[in-house]
């Protein structure tokens, strides 16, 4: 009987989302371990069969409900209703909670059955590395002001979107992150993005423009040295945050982003103090919400309020990029275990497991991200304000957003402690929840979704990111059939940071470079470039350029809804941004574009290809209409 007991008392894999099986991108079925298993369950604290908690209400804007029974609901911008068996169809839209009579929470979430997409969208943009697109002014980083550059010479030549690589926060210390896909932060921006002398003051300083002098300097090498780019910054900023003067406009944007903004900027001092992980930090610091951690801010409150005020700079420099057309930001998928996110969300992390990906042919070992992952269960009860809060900010001035690696909103790729990234179990998480979010988000800033799913993808995910018109994201070196048959709903590109530019492929740099570093380069990007060539009719002997212009031509055909032409394929440039499988012996993320960014927009051939992929139909532009969060439609 007690043996009976304790079997009955173990937690079901399935009941936590734990996965016991899953079929790779070649149709190949895969059991993870038990150890595997176990040790994603004991990870997120599944000490009972299944775990507690009530089903989520989902509504569409002026739905109402049946309740089983009286529940409190708990607003999300404050206030409670006493809902007698019966959610009404006034709710307003957002994350709510209900609460049982047993204390239980459950989501009640008011929400646009979809995304904003606007109808008949057909649209040419450009994508670009913004760290990588320096001109001359750029004080050895692309930064908002190049930005602003690059979205008015896109906007002339006919584009309607610019899809720009993360702007993250990275941690305020030395060394500097290179890779912007392991932030510090999802909810703020990194510093090294702003353009010093557009802040008030600077003129004023004679100090000032030698270290603009210095910076500019730093263009002359070919790589990125984020740490040169930090220290001068960081410098220039503590020099114009001593001058700076109370403003009603600084103070209205703390005001609007609440106590996450204070909480933050704490952060960036506590670790300037201490630098390292938080959890070597004083154990009465190691805390947020800890006593000991309000009396340091206290303390040092004009530390706390210089990062705040950076915030607001970057804040108004990112309004002013780009009037004239749509910036889509990009959202990494997790953030840096040291950061101030994890600091934040520890309450909600899963201890001891990382983020990654199963073995593909993209990546035969599986892929470790070294990122940690959120409890899908902490999450959940905590209404996702993680999740809300990082997609709010990336929608914040924006007509768009690209969730990387969105497969993460309907299971995760969990490597035990120990475990190589092979080893590691799929983690199921509350899919129709999270993109109900998504969508309420999308239609409150009036802005497209774009979904990379590409890799592994479960069966039944892209229909159901299709009916919450997420695009998908579309590679032509991953593709059999031509652009013509691309789906509509869906981003159509070349190749992603990841992959091998025009220029590295044709001549071959790319499979070169990866044999010098050991690498077992996979050649099969190469063939099917040959093979869209002659389906072309190109000579292959032909030259770069007119490879590269034609493959754009053919591109722009498709009938996707997006398609973008790389700043990097425009440059002709044959380095990709990052190699997966080099870090440490690959500079990653920090190759700058070949010429600088004035020389390369009056480029004819830069123009011309730009041209012939930006030229395309839009019905509507986001920035047309107010953008309300009081009256949402489905």
């Amino acid at each position: 009987m007690t043996a009976g007991k304790r079997r009955d008392a173990r937690p079901d894999p399935a009941a936590w989302g734990v996965a016991r099986s899953y079929t790779d991108t070649g149709d190949t079925r895969h059991r993870p371990s038990r150890r595997s298993v176990a040790a994603a369950l004991e990870a997120m604290g599944a000490d009972s069969p299944a775990p507690t908690g009530a089903p989520a209400v989902i509504l569409a804007p002026g739905q109402g409900a049946s309740l089983a029974a009286p529940a409190l609901c708990l607003l999300e911008e404050g206030g409670e209703l006493a809902l007698e068996g019966r959610v009404p169809p006034d709710l307003p839209v957002g994350v709510h909670s209900l609460i049982d009579r047993r204390g239980t929470p459950a989501p009640l979430i008011v929400a646009p059955v979809a995304c904003h997409l606007p109808r008949g969208l057909r649209v040419g943009g450009l994508s670009v590395q913004l760290y990588a697109a320096r001109s001359a002014a750029s004080w050895g980083i692309g930064d908002l002001a190049d930005l602003r550059v690059l979205a008015a010479w896109a906007a002339e030549l006919g584009a309607g979107a610019v899809l720009v690589s993360p702007l993250h926060a990275a941690l305020p210390t030395l060394p500097q992150q290179d890779s912007p896909y392991s932030p510090s932060s999802r909810r703020f921006r990194t510093l090294l993005a702003l353009r010093i002398e557009e802040i008030d003051g600077f003129a004023a300083d004679p100090e000032l423009g030698a270290l603009a002098a210095r910076g500019t300097a730093l263009n002359r090498a070919r790589l990125i040295d984020r740490d040169a780019v930090f220290r001068l910054k960081l410098a220039a900023l503590e020099r114009l945050h001593a001058g700076f003067r109370a403003d009603p406009a600084f103070t209205a944007y703390r005001a609007a982003q609440g106590g996450v903004l204070r909480r933050f900027a704490i952060h960036c001092a506590l670790i300037e103090a201490y630098p390292g992980s938080w959890l070597s930090w004083p154990a009465e610091l190691r805390h947020p919400s800890a006593g000991a951690v309000t009396a340091w801010a206290r303390a040092h409150r004009e530390r706390v309020a210089l990062h705040e005020w950076i915030q607001w700079q970057i804040d108004r420099q990112l309004e002013a990029a780009a009037p004239s057309t749509r910036v889509v930001n990009d959202l990494a998928v997790g953030v840096d275990p040291d950061g101030a996110d994890a600091w934040l969300d520890q309450d909600l992390m899963v201890p001891g497991i990382r983020l990654g990906a199963p073995p593909d042919a993209f990546a035969t070992g599986g892929q470790a991200w070294e990122l940690p992952v959120l409890n899908p269960w902490r999450l959940r009860a905590a209404g996702y304000a993680p999740f809300r809060e990082a997609v709010r900010a990336a929608l914040r001035h924006a007509g768009g957003i690209r969730i990387d690696h969105v497969l993460g909103l309907f299971r995760q790729w969990w490597i035990p402690p120990g475990a190589d990234p092979a080893e590691g179990v799929y983690v199921r998480y509350p899919s129709r929840e999270l993109l109900a979010i998504l969508a309420l988000e999308s239609h409150r800033a009036r802005a497209l979704v774009v979904g990379e799913d590409l890799g592994t993808v479960a069966r039944g995910v892209r229909g159901a990111l299709a009916r919450h018109r997420v695009l998908s994201s579309r590679v032509l070196w991953f593709e059999d059939r031509p652009p013509e048959h691309l789906p509509r709903r869906c981003l159509a590109t070349l190749g992603t940071h990841d992959l091998p530019t025009v220029a590295g492929l044709w001549s071959s740099a790319d499979l070169e470079a990866q044999r010098e570093l050991g690498l077992e380069p996979d050649s099969s990007a190469q063939r099917r470039l040959r093979a869209h060539v002659e389906a072309l009719g190109l000579d292959p002997e032909a030259a770069l350029a007119g490879v590269c212009a034609a493959l754009h031509a053919r591109l722009a055909r498709s009938p996707s809804a997006v398609v973008t032409a790389s700043l990097d394929d425009l440059a002709l440039a044959a380095e990709r941004p990052n190699l997966p499988g080099s870090a440490g012996r690959r500079p990653n993320w920090r190759i700058g574009l070949p010429r600088p960014l004035e020389q390369l927009l009056d480029d004819p051939f830069a123009r011309a290809t730009a041209a012939t992929v930006f030229r395309r139909s839009d019905a509507e532009h986001p920035r047309d209409g107010a953008r309300s969060r009081a009256r949402i439609g489905p």
